[in-house]
């Protein structure tokens, strides 16, 4: 496919268009840079962490030479799907569940058990891999945030550990005894 730039863009996992209209593709959010093809094509899946969160975490998987990019986390319990077995089974790529074997369609999210998986739509560009995804995505985790409380506050600031001064210790405060 070729961009507004004149560049040549290969889309990967790009979903069917019977597939959008069920809802199973990301049409929201921006074009993530995750990195380079040839670095990322080393291993089978990788995790790309959220900000917002493990459940907003992305599995990004790399069979056969093509990116697929699904929810990390099984929709059943929350499984690590990046460490299950991916298998061809009649010519479709899946990935099972490690913690209880369910099946997930690398390409379109579904599994024989009726489960689904979210899947973002992939993209290669000069030899780097992006992922369509509503927040920033990265392979290493965001660093934690702190909770900041004091006993006569009435409300939890959160912020980044670097704007918590060093001095100032966060204080662990029972919702229980605040009213909650």
């Amino acid at each position: 496919m070729a961009t507004s730039s004149g560049r040549k863009e290969e889309v990967v996992g790009e979903e069917e268009k019977e597939e959008e209209e069920d809802g199973n593709a990301d049409s929201g959010g921006s074009w993530r840079l995750i990195g380079r093809a040839s670095e990322l094509s080393g291993r089978p899946c990788c995790v790309l962490y959220s900000p917002l969160g493990r459940d907003r975490d992305v599995g990004l998987f790399h069979v056969r030479g093509e990116f697929f990019a699904m929810d990390a986390r099984c929709s059943h319990s929350g499984g690590p799907l990046c460490d299950g077995d991916i298998e061809d089974t009649n010519g479709v790529l899946q990935v099972f569940c490690p913690w209880h074997d369910y099946d997930f369609n690398l390409k379109t999210g579904k599994s024989g058990s009726g489960l689904q998986q979210e899947v973002y739509e992939v993209k290669l560009q000069d030899n780097c891999v992006y992922v369509k995804h509503t927040s920033p995505l990265s392979l290493k985790p965001f660093p934690a945030l702190k909770v900041n409380a004091t006993p006569e506050s009435d409300f939890i600031s959160l912020e980044k550990p670097s704007e918590v001064p060093s001095k100032q210790r966060p204080m662990a405060i029972s919702l229980a005894t605040r009213g909650f």
